[in-house]
């Protein structure tokens, strides 16, 4: 079976549990197609003025998800190495024909993988549980005041 399909024939057959969400997708050419069977994490927007410029917009949107439960399937990734704030490399990968952002690896985050959420095929699911960098957020983004917001990166265990 292919991605998607597992959970497609799952639930034809009434197996499977409720799921949050189908964490499937791919970039814009189709070159890079994506899956994972794991629970998020966390879903995050950043703000951060190297997100910025990765998106030409005014933040990214992520879906963190446990280190290694991600299947990437198609053309290999392409990577691009940033520093973070902590002083470590962020790896931003995309894919090499199209250069869709599909998913950063943050050394500083090494438990978890960050999965650029518009690249979901079914993005509508998709609800931020916290904000970070809004210190350098566009004048213009109303943040809903019910999220948490951080000024830079969140506190640890947060």
């Amino acid at each position: 079976m292919g991605m998607g399909e597992r959970d497609r024939a799952a639930e034809e057959s009434g197996e499977g549990g409720e799921r949050m969400s189908d964490i499937v997708g791919g970039c814009l050419c189709g070159s890079v197609r994506y899956e994972s069977e794991a629970e998020p994490i966390l879903t995050a927007v950043c703000h951060c003025r190297h997100c910025q410029k990765q998106t030409s917009s005014a933040f990214s949107i992520f879906v963190v998800l446990p280190k290694g439960s991600l299947r990437i399937e198609g053309e290999a990734l392409a990577a691009f190495e940033d520093v973070g704030e902590s002083g470590l490399p962020v790896f931003r990968k995309f894919c090499p024909k199209c250069g869709s952002a599909i998913v950063s690896e943050v050394v500083a985050t090494p438990d978890v993988e960050w999965l650029n959420a518009g690249t979901l095929d079914d993005p509508s699911w998709f609800r931020p549980q916290m904000h970070m960098w809004c210190g350098s957020s566009q004048p213009w983004v109303s943040i809903d005041e019910d999220i948490p917001a951080y000024a830079g990166n969140p506190p640890q265990g947060d």
